[in-house]
C-alpha cells in the first residue's frame, strides 16, 4: 500500500491552485475527486499516454493477418479447387472476413486495454473509506498527492496544502 495525502477544498479554484502549487513543488499529483468534471485539473495531473489505440491497432492487424492466412491456407494449400480457371488466392474475395474480424478483435482489445489502463473495475479503494470522502460527490473537492517518504517533506507537503486553502489535509492509505 502506498501512502497518499488527501486534502479537502471548498471550491474548484482553490483545488486547481493547490494542484498547481504541489506540481511546482515537485510533488506528484495523483488524482482529484470532484462533484463535477474540472477541465483545468486534467493539465496538472500526471498521466502517461494512453495505449488503447496501440492495443486496438495491434489486435486488429494481427487478427486480419490471421484470418487472411487461414482463408489462404484453406483455399490454396489445404484444399485447392480450380473452379473455372480462377486463381486459388483470390484476395478480393478473401477481404471481407479479415476486415470484419479485425474490427471485432480491435474493439475487444481496446476495451480490455481500457480496463487495464484505468484499473477498472475498482470496487474497493482504501480512499473510499477516508473520512469525508463521501462529500466529494456533493460539495467537496478532494486532491490526492503522493506522500513523500521523508517525514519532514511530508510535513512540508501538508503545510503547502494547508496554505493553498485546504479545509483539511491528512495522510491516508492508498
Amino acid at each position: 500500500m502506498t501512502r497518499l495525502l488527501l486534502a479537502d477544498f471548498a471550491d474548484q479554484e482553490r483545488l486547481v491552485g493547490a494542484a498547481r502549487h504541489a506540481r511546482n513543488a515537485r510533488y506528484r499529483v495523483v488524482d482529484s475527486h470532484t462533484p463535477y468534471p474540472i477541465e483545468e485539473i486534467f493539465d496538472v495531473i500526471e498521466r502517461r499516454p494512453s495505449r488503447v489505440r496501440l492495443a486496438m491497432f495491434a489486435g486488429g492487424l494481427l487478427m486480419a493477418a490471421l484470418a487472411y492466412g487461414l482463408e489462404y491456407y484453406s483455399a490454396a494449400v489445404d484444399y485447392p479447387y480450380n473452379s473455372g480457371g480462377r486463381p486459388l488466392d483470390s484476395w478480393p474475395a478473401f477481404m471481407l472476413v479479415p476486415f470484419a474480424t479485425a474490427i471485432l478483435v480491435a474493439a475487444v482489445c481496446g476495451f480490455t486495454a481500457f480496463l487495464f489502463e484505468t484499473q477498472l473495475p475498482n470496487l474497493s479503494n482504501p480512499l473510499f473509506a477516508a473520512e469525508g470522502f463521501d462529500r466529494a460527490s456533493q460539495d467537496r473537492f478532494l486532491l490526492v498527492i503522493e506522500s513523500p517518504s521523508e517525514s519532514n517533506e511530508r510535513t512540508q507537503a501538508l503545510e503547502l496544502l494547508q496554505k493553498s486553502g485546504a479545509i483539511s489535509a491528512r495522510e491516508v492509505e492508498g
